[in-house]
Formats: C-alpha cells, sequence, structure tokens
C-alpha cells in the first residue's frame, strides 16, 4: 500500500474493554521521513481515566509500621555502624544551624501565608458556612473581599477579640518570610470611620486604638466601637517583600442581647511605585464608566490605548452655541449604559467642494484616533486581541442618485449581555456597529454660506437572552428487577 497518498491515519489508537483499569492500546502512525512512507504500530498498556480503580500492594512491609531494633549489649556495635555515630552540640550552635538554614534571598511567593512576628496575618472568612473563621491567613498577592457572620452575647463584647480594632492593627507582618527582629512591618491605622445607629458616618482625625465598650443606657444595653469593615492594603516590592501595610477601619454600634453581625473584610496588594491602572470594571462594566477601546497599529501587535481613559471611545459634544468648529476637538466619552445623542451645526464656506467637505465632516463625527477595538470586558488586557471586539463600520446612502454623499450622523450601537452566574452577572461587550449615515451635499442658501446638521447617538442594547430554570428534559428513571427478585412468593 502507498502510504504517502494518506495524511495521516482515520483511526489513530484502538483501545482494548473499556471495563478494565488497564487497556492494550493499539497506536497507528505515518512515518513520513522513511522512504517510502510507512505505517508506524505500537502496542501500550494504558490506564483508563474513565473508572474509578482501587490497586492491591505486595509489599508486605510497607503495610504497618517496623518496630525499632532496642539497642542493647549484644546489637550496639552493629547499630553504632548502621547510624554512622553520634555527636553532641551546644544551644548556641543549634541556634547557629537554625539561621543559616534560612536562604538569603527568602520572599514571599504567590499564595504564601503572610507571616507575622507570633504567627501569620488572619483573614477570618467564611468556610464551610456562612460564619467567620478567625484561623484563615492572608495569602500574598491574593487580593480578597469577602463577608461572613458573628453570633456574639452581648455581654461579652468586651472578650471577643475580633470585634476589637486592636486584633487587626496590633500583628506585626514580617518583610520576608522567617526573619524577624528589624524585618517588621508595623500595621498603619490609614483611616477609621465610626457608624451610629442610624447609619450616618463620622471620620475621626486621630488614628488612636478604641476598644470595644458595653455601654447601659436604662435598660438597653449596646457596644460601641465593633469593627464592622476592615480593609487591608499591604504594598510590595519586586523583590517580593512587604513594605507597607496600611489600614482602614469602620467602626459601629451594636444593640441587642444576641446579634448575628455581619462583617467584611478586604485585602489588596499594590506594587511599590507603580499606580494602579483605573478600569472599568472587574470583570464586567460597571455602569457610568466610559468603554475601554485602543486600535491595532499592524497584525500580531496588541491594542495600543490612550492614556486618557475617558477618550479612548468619544462623540460630539453638544454646546449652547451649537457651532462644530468652536467645540473641535472637545469629546464627550462614551459611558457604559448611557444611551446619549449629540449635535452641532457646521457653516460650509461657498467655495468648498464636496470632497473636501467630506473629509472635515468625518473628522468632525469620528474624532482623532477613533478605535478599531472594544474591550469585552472592563479589565481586559491589551494583549489578549482575540478577546476584543471588532468595530463594525457601516455606510449609508440616501436613496438619491448624487456624485457627492456627505456625511450627516454617526449611530454606535453597543451590544452587551449578562454573562456568568445569575447571582451576579457580568456586563459583556459582545458586537460593536457604528454606522456612518450619508445624504446629498445641500445646496447653497441665500447667503454665501451652506449649513450642516451633524448629530452622533449611541444605543447600548441588552442582547441577553432570557433565564431558563429547571430541566431541559425531566430525567426518566429506568430500572429493572430479575425475573426471580420475588421468588418464593410469586
Amino acid at each position: 500500500m502507498d502510504f504517502s497518498v494518506f495524511s495521516a491515519c482515520s483511526v489513530p489508537i484502538v483501545t482494548g474493554d473499556s471495563h478494565f483499569c488497564s487497556q492494550k492500546a493499539a497506536i497507528y502512525s505515518l512515518n513520513f521521513t522513511a522512504n517510502p512512507p510507512q505505517r508506524v504500530f505500537k502496542l501500550v498498556d494504558r490506564i483508563n481515566p474513565s473508572i474509578f480503580c482501587i490497586h492491591i500492594t505486595n509489599y508486605k512491609p510497607a503495610l504497618s509500621f517496623i518496630n525499632p531494633e532496642v539497642p542493647d549489649e549484644n546489637n550496639f556495635d552493629k547499630l553504632m555502624k548502621t547510624s554512622g555515630g553520634f555527636s553532641l552540640s551546644s544551644e548556641s550552635e543549634i541556634s547557629f544551624e537554625t539561621q543559616s538554614d534560612i536562604p538569603a534571598t527568602a520572599k514571599y511567593k504567590y499564595g504564601a501565608r503572610l507571616q507575622t512576628s507570633d504567627s501569620f496575618l488572619r483573614f477570618p472568612s467564611p468556610l464551610m458556612s456562612s460564619l467567620c473563621t478567625d484561623d484563615n491567613p492572608a495569602a500574598f498577592l491574593v487580593n480578597q473581599a469577602v463577608k461572613c457572620t458573628r453570633r456574639i452575647n452581648l455581654e461579652q463584647c468586651e472578650e471577643i477579640e475580633a470585634l476589637g480594632m486592636a486584633y487587626y492593627s496590633s500583628p506585626k507582618i514580617l518583610r520576608v518570610p522567617g526573619l524577624r527582629t528589624k524585618a517588621e512591618i508595623p500595621i498603619t491605622v490609614q483611616s477609621i470611620l465610626i457608624q451610629s445607629l442610624n447609619k450616618t458616618l463620622t471620620r475621626l482625625e486621630d488614628s488612636i486604638v478604641l476598644n470595644q465598650t458595653l455601654v447601659e443606657a436604662g435598660d438597653v444595653k449596646i457596644c460601641t466601637n465593633v469593627v464592622l469593615e476592615v480593609k487591608y492594603s499591604l504594598t510590595y516590592t519586586e523583590a517580593g517583600e512587604i513594605a507597607q501595610a496600611g489600614l482602614a477601619l469602620l467602626l459601629g454600634t451594636v444593640s441587642g442581647p444576641v446579634v448575628p453581625l455581619e462583617q467584611k473584610f478586604e485585602i489588596h496588594f499594590i506594587q511599590q511605585n507603580t499606580k494602579p491602572i483605573p478600569l472599568s470594571g472587574n470583570p464586567g462594566y460597571v455602569v457610568g464608566l466610559p468603554l475601554a477601546a485602543g486600535f491595532q497599529p499592524q497584525k500580531g501587535s496588541g491594542i495600543i490605548q490612550t492614556m486618557n481613559r475617558f477618550g479612548q471611545l468619544t462623540i460630539l459634544r453638544s454646546t449652547a452655541e451649537q457651532d462644530c468648529l468652536a467645540v473641535e476637538g472637545i469629546r464627550t466619552p462614551v459611558l457604559f449604559g448611557y444611551d446619549m445623542q449629540s449635535g452641532c451645526k457646521l457653516r460650509l464656506p461657498k467655495a468648498i467642494t464636496c470632497q473636501l467637505a467630506v473629509q472635515k465632516v468625518k473628522s468632525l463625527l469620528k474624532g482623532q484616533g477613533f478605535p478599531d477595538y472594544v474591550a469585552p470586558f472592563g479589565n481586559s488586557q491589551a494583549q489578549d486581541v482575540l478577546d476584543w471586539v471588532p468595530v463594525r463600520f457601516i455606510t449609508q446612502a440616501s436613496h438619491m442618485k448624487d456624485s457627492c454623499q456627505l456625511p450627516m450622523a454617526l449611530v454606535i450601537e453597543v451590544k452587551w449581555t449578562k454573562y456568568g452566574s445569575l447571582l451576579n452577572p457580568q456586563a459583556k461587550i459582545v458586537n460593536v456597529t457604528a454606522s456612518l449615515l450619508s445624504s446629498s451635499f445641500p445646496e447653497t442658501n441665500s447667503g454665501n454660506e451652506r449649513t450642516v446638521l451633524l448629530s452622533t447617538a449611541v444605543a447600548f442594547v441588552d442582547a441577553s437572552a432570557p433565564a431558563e430554570a429547571g430541566f431541559r428534559a425531566r430525567p426518566t428513571i429506568n430500572a429493572r428487577l430479575p425475573f426471580n427478585f420475588f421468588f418464593p412468593f410469586v
């Protein structure tokens, strides 16, 4: 058989019975380097990943612990040769060896728990239920925002450490793991907000530590200065070291005998000597924030965006004068979820040609550097070009046959959908269309100029499919009993 006419094997692999843990598999391939090309056949043993298998062991010593041999006068010399002898060391030598085991380039790695002078930085979180678990450690470079509840007895509020401000501000974080003394970073309290029973907020000027206090007002007992929200802000270096630690707190007042108290905890990491890039959502767009857009200068490169996030996708700005030339270069950003419409008047001299007028009007409608792509999410990365949504341009001319069609309006339609869970849907842009509407070149009026009305509009269309609850098809039960199941009664 001439294998050179084939590009690949139609059946590359043939396996045996799928009910066994270990399968015999025949693998077929073509070797095009040989002259003439040949078919290669291999027979291998494969572990079946589709079923759960339990393997037995035939190594009996591994099934139990071996009793150690007790030294005595008969076997002492033999055990000495086996262990290689013994040595004694002083306490100073032991501590020196322990310190030398710490690598000189110690640093935090992603996901490593943040160590403190006595333990680790605690970040209460709901684990198995909605109740707060205080033994959860904060992890390096893992931004978190959680809510959890505590069932507290108001009589004991002064005794619960997790309700006090000192519980979160007193730990000292180690700059690098394993090193203490001078490598401790204290947590600086940056802001304290006090929330009263009627939800009013008051900012304290001083950052002194306030303890929770049980106050009796007649028959009513309340606990003041209880921690409701905790926000950590940690600054780290490129070398994986903690440089600074900031803390923002929200303290409130709790009333009632047995209270289910809800607390919020956040932790964010910021690299030193860098400015955070503002986003329009994380991940979905937030209503009222500008659309992220840009252009691709050449195929294979990333998306280029302007530093002004409010100037990446814009439309005309309307003014009281309604003069297009007076506001040229001043644009209005396209904000997610906001349908907008704007316009102005453009006066063209009588002597201007239609081609020059078309160029001028297009530059006014589209602005400088109209984008080619729009980010699907508010936090989309510029290097992920395949994820970005291209802008489709459509030119619509009037039905009148004219040698010159002058653009009059630019209509941008943004289709978006709800993406993700029904409990927390994220806004995702799926399609962007920019339509340039043209009309016949206007005739001159009684004077020596033409007046053209230009307009731009943005429309957001929700293209989400309605959620359907329940099953696509009701599950059926297909159960069969053996023919002698009711023997000997039937």
